[in-house]
């Protein structure tokens, strides 16, 4: 898998690898409190434990969702989704204590391809600050034609390792499950008739789509 082609077959395969992995770790750790809390003998190790169970069953529920969209069908054929619902599923993946969002883009109903090229890319943005920072997401154009702006602010932003992918060149590496979203998302644009790509600019990274 070199160049700038994928067989369909591997792409479905490497994006539910991607989707596997990033459930794994809290649905480990529901497991896990199920665990503590079955031999659990006094009140606060079982207040421990529900605590756990709780926060990661949260976690992965908004992981699931945030993924439904990002990677899933979401619809048939042409559907369009809402991009309220989008801003409100990556505010529940995402946003947190150190991590904020600012989201200027309009309510409107948008093609689906669009909504998920705008989701792969806020994810590409959010690995850009690992240490928490300010998502900014901002529309380029209006209307069927459409783009996209999202600006990582935070210490020590940079580009992430795998984002060049988004030019849709593998390199000689090739693609596995943690290379093969932003390609993924360069996929994505291509098919909205858009050019994507990230850049430094000053102490933020930029992700755009137009």
């Amino acid at each position: 898998m070199s160049g700038t082609s994928i067989d369909a077959l591997d792409l479905a395969a490497l994006l539910c690898s991607r989707v596997c992995h990033d459930l794994i770790s809290p649905v480990g750790a529901i497991v896990n409190g199920l665990e503590v809390l079955a031999e659990a003998k006094d009140e606060d190790t079982k207040t421990f434990a529900l605590d756990l169970i709780r926060k990661s069953a949260g976690t992965a529920s908004a992981k699931l969702q945030f993924c439904r969209i990002a990677f899933g069908a979401a619809g048939s054929a042409g559907a369009q989704i809402d991009t309220g619902d989008a801003e409100k599923i990556t505010r529940g993946f995402l946003e947190d204590d150190k991590t904020k969002i600012v989201w200027t883009l309009p309510r409107v109903l948008m093609a689906k391809n669009r909504v998920k090229l705008l989701l792969n890319m806020v994810l590409i943005a959010a690995q850009s600050i690992p240490r928490g920072g300010k998502l900014t997401v901002d529309p380029i154009g209006s209307g069927e034609t459409i783009g996209f702006k999202v600006t990582a602010s935070g210490t020590n932003a940079k580009v992430p390792p795998n984002a060049p992918l988004l030019s849709g060149e593998t390199g000689a590496e090739g693609l596995d499950a943690h290379r093969i979203q932003p390609f993924y998302a360069g996929l994505l644009a291509k098919a909205c008739g858009l050019k994507a790509g990230i850049a430094t600019e000053g102490e933020a990274v930029v992700v755009t789509a137009q």
